[in-house]
C-alpha cells in the first residue's frame, strides 16, 4: 500500500494538482483521494485508468514499485550501517582498549610512601579512572584510605618539625 500511495502523491504533485482538483476531475470525493495518498485504500481499477491519464503515466508505474527509491533505500542503508560501524570504533578509542584499573591502584598505593605526594596522586587518580576500568570502585576506596594516611603522616611531620620544634637539652652527667 506505500508504495502505491507514494507512488499516487508524487505523480499528482509533479503534474501540479490539488487533491481536491483530481477529486473534482474525477467526480469523486477529496477525502477518497486523500485515503489513497495515505495508503488507507486503493483506487479501484476504474479510477487508477483514470489517473494515470490524468497524470500521463501507465497504470504499470503507479502501482508498480519504485526501483529508484528501492535504490536509494540501498544505498542509505549501507550509509546507515558504514556509520553504525564507525560509531563503535569512536566509542571504543573513546573509552580506551587497555585496562588501567590495575595501574592506577598500585600508583595510588605507592603513593603513600611519600605522605606529601601520597595526598595529591590520589586526586590524579580518582580523575582518570572510569568505570569500564577493572577494580573501578576499589580505586576510589584506595586513594581514599591513601589520602587518609598521607594527611596524617603530612600533619605529623609538619607538626615535628615545624610546628613544635624538639629542643636539644643537655644533661650534665656526674
Amino acid at each position: 500500500m506505500d508504495s502505491v500511495s507514494s507512488q499516487l502523491k508524487s505523480a499528482r504533485v509533479s503534474n501540479g494538482l490539488s487533491q481536491n482538483e483530481v477529486a473534482t476531475i474525477l467526480h469523486i470525493s477529496r477525502q477518497s483521494v486523500s485515503k489513497w495518498e495515505n495508503g488507507r485504500t486503493y483506487p479501484d481499477i476504474d479510477n487508477l485508468v483514470l489517473l494515470s491519464e490524468l497524470y500521463k503515466t501507465s497504470i504499470d508505474d503507479l502501482v508498480k514499485s519504485n526501483e529508484e527509491l528501492q535504490q536509494q533505500i540501498k544505498a542509505n542503508n549501507s550509509k546507515i550501517k558504514e556509520r553504525q560501524t564507525n560509531l563503535k570504533k569512536i566509542n571504543t578509542e573513546t573509552y580506551q582498549n587497555r585496562d588501567e584499573g590495575i595501574f592506577l591502584a598500585v600508583l595510588g598505593l605507592v603513593s603513600a610512601i611519600i605522605p606529601p605526594i601520597g595526598i595529591f596522586i590520589p586526586i590524579y587518580v580518582m580523575w582518570r579512572n572510569n568505570r569500564f576500568n577493572s577494580l573501578y570502585k576499589s580505586i576510589y576506596v584506595i586513594c581514599v584510605v591513601v589520602m587518609i594516611v598521607s594527611l596524617w603522616g603530612t600533619l605529623i611531620f609538619l607538626n615535628d618539625n615545624w610546628f613544635d620544634p624538639t629542643q636539644t637539652k643537655i644533661y650534665k652527667v656526674n
